[in-house]
């Protein structure tokens, strides 16, 4: 291939290289002249018609791989193309988490570098894309720039897998720092054993089984949904699938198919709404009309929610006051916090009760007692106050044995 040394020139206070180059357009390798920006131009070169040595030296970078016949027609194609045509596609994740990753793409990354091509984003474009989202949503938490920054990582060890980016730069992602000004995520809720007990004796049936269900064997929401009948024995549930949207699927992790046990109160409910749903051997244990596995946010916008949000004064549901007066929430009831701090609350409950992290970790079927200990045991103010307690009852009776000592060894001089 002839050597080309391009063509630079000015346009709108930059100097423009023009060259030409293999590119990938409808996934067939096609030869185009380009233009690419070098430097912008310094107010001592205004006058200068030839670029400068030093943008001389840019160019020949740039132009060095396409004369050394190295240049990769595939790190041509956009991020965008890339993402859109081979990364979601060829995608493995279960459906909630395929759904994350779009969503993400969607709304935050794909009108920020969508059309940058692959090779020519680096470390410093991945951490100015990352500072203009913070800048242009100062809310967004931590946690979320987070996933932008695993996402957009996500696509380019994929890029590199399959050689559509450069392996000697490597994935500019990784380099990505998230900026502490960032707020932190807010603290999970986890329901105490009492404000299970009163939705228990508030909510409605079925609302009120899948509150126990949840609060007394730590099912997730979708194993919520996926758990049938035949999967209970009467003294435990066996996890079997996990329902997400209309998809079934294996539940989480292996280890968290797994039997979980149940305890005598949750035996005396699950009978009772057995009995009401005419004793079936089958099928799931929380049924719609259809007999197929209910809609978990139609139970909670129905049948929860309306409970939860009554009004204190005329003790209706939120919406249904009269103009006699104002809707205001009747604090004797819990605040719902998701389904998930059902689970969070019986692992806080459990520990608080003497039971052993790693037993914990069991019952809940983690992976690692790390996310057990960091997610979703809840510390409650009792329990350090208690704990704090102990801390200074041991410093009182450590002062008594030294002021002891202390008489001690002055009767001794006296004597």
């Amino acid at each position: 291939m002839k050597k080309q040394n391009g063509y630079i020139y000015r346009r709108a206070g930059w100097w423009v290289l023009r060259y030409r180059e293999n590119v990938i357009e409808n996934g067939q390798i096609v030869r185009r002249q380009l233009a690419k920006q070098l430097a912008a131009i310094a107010p001592e070169h205004k006058r200068l018609k030839k670029a400068p040595p030093e943008v001389l030296a840019m160019a020949e970078d740039l132009l060095r791989p396409l004369n050394r016949g190295r240049a990769n027609p595939r790190a041509t194609q956009t991020i965008g193309e890339f993402a859109e045509n081979v990364f979601f596609p060829m995608l493995d994740v279960r459906q909630s988490t395929r759904r994350g990753y779009q969503a993400r793409w969607d709304s935050q990354l794909s009108v920020r570098c969508g059309d940058v091509r692959l090779r020519d984003f680096d470390a410093l474009s991945a951490q100015r894309l990352i500072n203009d989202v913070r800048h242009e949503n100062p809310t967004m938490k931590r946690s979320s720039l987070a996933h932008l920054k695993n996402l957009l990582s996500l696509i380019f060890d994929e890029a590199l897998r399959l050689g559509y980016a450069d392996a000697a730069r490597g994935n500019p992602a990784k380099l990505i720092k998230v900026p502490r000004q960032a707020p932190e995520p807010d603290e999970t809720h986890a329901y105490s054993l009492s404000e299970l007990d009163t939705m228990l004796a508030v909510l409605p049936e079925p609302a009120a089984t899948l509150c126990a269900v949840a609060g007394f064997a730590g099912l997730r929401r979708s194993e919520l949904r996926g758990v049938r009948w035949e999967d209970y024995d009467g003294e435990q549930i066996m996890v079997m699938r996990s329902v997400w949207e209309g998809f079934t699927n294996e539940p989480k992790t292996k280890r968290s198919k797994a039997p979980v046990p149940v305890i005598a109160r949750l035996r005396a409910i699950l009978a009772a709404h057995r009995l009401a749903c005419g004793n079936p051997k089958s099928g799931p244990m929380f049924a719609n009309a259809k007999g197929k596995p209910a809609n978990l946010n139609n139970t909670l916008n129905r049948e929860i929610l309306p409970v939860l949000n009554r009004c204190g004064v005329c003790r209706k549901a939120k919406g249904e006051c009269d103009d006699s007066h104002e809707y205001a929430r009747d604090v004797n009831l819990p605040e719902w916090h998701g389904f998930h701090a059902f689970r969070r609350g019986l692992a806080t409950t459990l520990y608080s009760l003497g039971v052993d992290d790693l037993m914990i970790q069991q019952i809940l079927r983690h992976t690692d007692v790390s996310i057990t200990r960091q997610r979703y045991i809840k510390t409650v103010t009792e329990q350090t106050t208690a704990a704090m307690g102990k801390l200074d009852a041991a410093n009182a009776i450590l002062c008594a044995d030294r002021a002891l000592e202390a008489v001690s060894a002055k009767t001794a001089l006296v004597n």
